[in-house]
């Protein structure tokens, strides 16, 4: 039996654009959360404000990732209805684009060269090659959404790139810290000020627009049904 399951589950993942996007987005949970406590340790033991930040902010992120995902499980098995899930899934939005804002004053201490970064090049590299499969994985799934008219998988997929976003200005700031002192460092205050904050803006956009998408998802609901009770 458990056979039988694992090959239909696999089955289902390759044929399944939704249900292909809820395991991969459960996967993402895990490295997150991962991610997430390597820099609480950072910011706990150094003592790193942005460590800390940033630690906050991904788990967090993997709080809304499991709303929305739970919200989903829920409504497929019928425990919820579609009225609950959407206001879940409006609050999870709601919330996406209130920790982005909050973010620009982590990001500002980053910027500023006030996060001494206690790290080799091995974890460094080994960040850069995560944090690049991320993006790359999270830009190419950010276009296959279309495929799905479910509104949930569209957030999901919008959640996984802003997630990659925030990873990259993590990782463009920590090369710098390890690889440049002084006045070098100092000289790249502008270019890191200008990159940080175009992906915080780019962040904060998708934010922006998944929490407009699950308003509109819900009026046009809320429409369909008083129309069909006004035929009735």
């Amino acid at each position: 039996m458990n056979r039988d399951w694992i090959r239909d589950t696999v089955t289902r993942w390759r044929k399944d654009y939704d249900f292909r996007t809820l395991i991969n987005s459960g996967f993402s949970m895990l490295a997150t959360t991962v991610f997430a406590l390597y820099n609480g340790f950072l910011g706990i033991f150094h003592d790193l404000g942005w460590n800390s930040s940033i630690c906050v902010y991904y788990l967090i992120l993997v709080l809304i990732r499991a709303m929305v995902l739970l919200t989903e499980t829920r409504t497929e098995e019928g425990s919820w209805d579609a009225k609950k899930g959407q206001r879940i899934h409006i609050a999870a939005a709601a919330l996406l684009l209130f920790l982005n804002l909050c973010m620009i004053a982590p990001l500002a201490l980053m910027v500023k060269q006030d996060k001494p970064v206690h790290m080799t090049m091995i974890p460094a590299i080994a960040m850069a090659a995560y944090t690049t499969l991320k993006i790359t994985l999270a830009s190419v799934n950010l276009k296959k959404k279309k495929r799905s008219e479910n509104p949930l998988v569209h957030f999901l997929r919008s959640i996984n790139f802003i997630d990659a976003l925030m990873s990259v200005a993590a990782l463009q700031n920590t090369l710098i810290m390890v690889n440049s002192t002084g006045e070098k460092a100092v000289s790249m205050i502008g270019l890191t000020a200008v990159t940080s904050g175009g992906m915080w803006l780019g962040a904060v956009t998708l934010a922006a627009f998944a929490l407009r998408r699950a308003c509109r998802q819900r009026s046009q609901d809320l429409e369909q049904k008083t129309g069909t009770k006004r035929m009735e």
